[in-house]
């Protein structure tokens, strides 16, 4: 048990991994992303450092232009200078210099004019350059916060993914350590066995020679005093009281209430199957409440309608047949007269499936044939066409069988003894194909299902009732598994319970001997309860009174652990239920979530039209190895007898004086030697068996301790490569950092280099607009 749960917490960790390394898979794919946009931002920088240096070669031819108009503007002033001293000193030369001073006044109109101008588009680009330059800032400022935000997600991921793996390797060093314990006592209790064992072949050798010589002696006596041999006549051996074996009716009993489990499951599933069927009919290809459905749709619905009588006779015939067996009977194919009951049930139930199977494939056929039907569809559709058919087929062939079971208890010349075995063996066959027929039906009606959702016409109640139907198949799928297990499993034990019955011969002659067997063998319990008298008292009180504390005492053990196993049986049936509740429950959750990521897988497909995200999904491998694990300990632990605790017989001698004979005496002692050889001869058989069944899973747990280590060293493997992977991209994201903050750190010292330049710009054309309004003050003035 414990390698089992060791097992499922490495098949947990293998599945967490698993989704681990799909999360490292998304967070190599995000640092790639990432890269690329670092990428495009340092081209766009290369792109802006190029038009700044445009910027700035411009500024400085514009520079160099205003210092040559300035230089300009002042040799026209000194040429203005002289010329009106020259023209104070000659008149006449006065009004050429006025000519003069005119052109130079229109001269000097037209340079301030483009100078100003200049100037004006000087100050537009300036002030597009400065808002460009705010917004770049504030864009790579929004980028920057993005990216520390997403590395600081990333790096939490990171730890936390570092945090399970210790978990991970502290938990299985635990577990090994665990195991290496159950390991060691698991030897010491080989090494113990070994021994007993030893002492036990040597007490059987002696007693099988005690034994050979007293059943020489009693083959003599019945030789002599036997005057008459009835088991040499089947007629009259038919008649004989077979030996009670009450273990025997127990496992029948026992194998009878889980076969009456099983038929309830499979009922409830077919019930299920049915009545969704029908609803479906209902609602697809044609709506009834919203227009008329075909004549032939109407008939298959209301044969489905009537499944309930055909289908409840099934579990009230099994229970039937689980009442009949009880204690007291001998349960043989001679003396069920309940499977005929449960035979002819079933024949109603198969007359049902040929009645609705011409009908449930035209109605196939008619959803071939709608509009709606694609012919994805349309294969599937053809696919359960020939799985209904076969479904059909093997209920056929498994009523013919039980039919057959039937015969014995009612004409024993319909079936011969020697064909009991291969009706068995085919009984066996047939639930596997069955099961296998119903996996295909669930595969590809799981596949129907997800086509008729994707259609534009699917409504809810369509979509609701596919999963209904859906959930039913896989509980008939699951059923006829247990069913096919369940018998194949047993088989061997039904063919070996056909021999129960009269010695020396095959069995009973005809279900009338039987039946009078039975009669015969009431008739004998009465008889041994009225030979059973009150016995006068031969034991001293306080003797008598100890002898019954030790009977009270065995006796209220064994009750107690009769409650036991009663109880631990009633637990394992309602684990099983509640199994199968929550394995439905887990495959209606599992058709939601493909549901939900088929949504998300679409949303996303909208919202990025370039990106597409494919999500894969693993099917899970529901391995059911610790329910069987415990089922085939519960059986061993019904099957193994109780061991007593008395390891030494009691001889009670009687102090009465009438009965101290020599011979009496010498009775007494044969019968309490005889007992106690018996006792000891089924304490050898319990020793041995036990010494086999300690044998052979000190075995089991040998091979599953080695197993567990091998899967251990492939998950440190794991494990290591894993935090190899870890650590690369650790890395990765450092110097993704650390690139990312020297860029920032340089466009930041770019920028205020290029504040700088603007701002000794803005000064020198600040300082030219003063001059040029101060040269056009002067020549207003003059």
């Amino acid at each position: 048990m414990a390698a089992a749960d060791l097992q499922g917490k490495y098949q947990k960790l293998a599945q967490e991994y698993s989704k681990l390394r799909a999360q490292n898979q998304v967070l190599k794919k995000g640092v790639v992303d990432e890269q690329a946009n670092s990428a495009a931002l340092k081209e766009q920088l290369k792109m802006k450092d190029q038009s700044l240096r445009k910027l700035q070669q411009e500024m400085d031819s514009l520079t160099f232009r205003n210092l040559q108009l300035a230089k300009r503007v002042e040799l026209l002033q000194d040429e203005l200078a002289l010329s009106e001293l020259r023209g104070k000193k000659n008149k006449k030369s006065g009004e050429s210099s006025s000519q003069l001073s005119q052109e130079q006044k229109s001269v000097f109109d037209e340079d301030l004019q483009k100078k100003i101008e200049e100037n004006e588009r000087l100050h537009i680009q300036f002030f597009e350059a400065d808002e460009q330059h705010k917004h770049m800032e504030a864009e790579l400022r929004s980028r920057l916060e993005t990216l520390e935000t997403e590395a600081a997600q990333h790096q939490a991921v990171v730890d936390g993914l570092t945090r399970k793996y210790m978990e991970t390797i502290e938990k299985l060093q635990n577990d090994k350590a665990k195991l290496e314990v159950k390991s060691q006592t698991l030897e010491k209790e080989a090494k113990d066995c070994r021994l007993r064992t030893e002492e036990c072949q040597l007490q059987l050798n002696n007693l099988h020679e005690d034994l050979s010589s007293r059943l020489e002696e009693s083959l003599s006596i019945i030789n002599e005093k036997v005057p008459f041999n009835d088991t040499r006549f089947s007629q009259y051996n038919a008649l004989n009281v077979p030996l009670h074996n009450r273990r025997h009716q127990l496992k029948m009993r026992e194998i009878a209430g889980q076969a009456l489990a099983f038929i309830q499951d499979l009922v409830t599933a077919l019930l299920n199957f049915h009545t969704y069927t029908e609803q479906r009919v209902q609602i697809f290809p044609i709506d009834s409440a919203i227009d008329t459905i075909s004549p032939l749709n109407q008939k298959f619905s209301q044969y489905l309608h009537e499944n309930a009588s055909y289908v409840r006779p099934l579990e009230e015939g099994m229970l039937r047949l689980f009442e009949s067996i009880t204690e007291d009977t001998v349960t043989v194919l001679e003396t069920t007269v309940q499977l005929k009951t449960f035979s002819e049930h079933l024949t109603c139930y198969v007359s049902f499936l040929r009645k609705i199977l011409p009908y449930q494939l035209k109605s196939l056929e008619e959803e071939c044939e709608s509009s709606v039907c694609t012919s994805a569809l349309r294969a599937r559709n053809l696919e359960l066409y020939s799985d209904v058919k076969k479904m059909t087929a093997v209920f056929e062939k498994l009523q013919t069988y039980i039919a057959l079971l039937a015969l014995p208890s009612t004409k024993p010349d319909g079936l011969l003894r020697a064909n009991y075995n291969s009706v068995l063996t085919h009984i066996a066959t047939v639930l596997q194909e069955f099961h296998d027929v119903m996996k295909d039906i669930s595969m590809h009606y799981s596949q129907k299902a997800t086509i008729e959702h994707e259609l534009p016409t699917a409504t809810q109640k369509l979509i609701t009732t596919n999963d209904c139907i859906l959930s039913s198949v896989v509980a008939l799928t699951n059923g006829a598994g247990k069913i096919a297990s369940f018998f194949s499993s047993n088989v061997d034990y039904f063919i070996a319970s056909l021999s129960y019955g009269p010695k020396a011969t095959g069995g009973f002659i005809s279900p009338l001997s039987a039946e009078c067997m039975l009669q015969y063998k009431q008739k004998a319990a009465a008889y041994m309860k009225s030979l059973k008298k009150p016995r006068l008292e031969s034991v001293p009180y306080e003797e008598a009174l100890a002898n019954r504390r030790i009977l009270l005492s065995s006796t209220e053990s064994r009750e107690g652990l009769t409650q036991q196993v009663q109880q631990s049986l009633e637990k394992i049936a309602k684990l099983e239920q509640e199994k199968e509740h929550w394995m439905l429950e887990a495959q209606l959750a599992k058709i939601k979530l493909e549901k939900e990521n088929q949504r998300m897988a679409d949303k996303v497909k909208n919202a990025s039209g370039a990106q597409r995200v494919q999500s894969t999904q693993e099917n899970p491998v529901l391995v059911n190895a610790t329910v069987q694990d415990q089922e085939e300990s519960a059986d061993k632990a019904w099957q193994e007898p109780v061991q007593s605790n008395s390891l030494v017989g009691m001889l009670v001698m009687t102090s009465d004086s009438e009965v101290a004979d020599v011979e009496s005496r010498e009775d007494l002692i044969k019968n309490h030697y005889m007992a106690r050889i018996v006792e000891l001869t089924s304490q050898l058989q319990l020793a041995d068996s036990k010494s086999v069944h300690f044998h052979a899973e000190c075995r089991a747990l040998s091979k599953r301790l080695s197993l567990a280590e091998k899967s251990k060293d492939s998950l440190n493997e794991e494990m290591k490569v894993a935090s190899q992977n870890i650590s690369r991209l650790q890395d990765e994201l450092t110097t993704t950092k650390r690139s990312y903050e020297d860029q920032l750190s340089m466009m930041s010292d770019h920028l205020c280099s290029m504040n700088e330049t603007l701002s000794k710009q803005r000064e020198e054309i600040d300082t030219l607009k003063m001059s040029s309004k101060g040269n056009s003050k002067k020549n207003k003035s003059r």
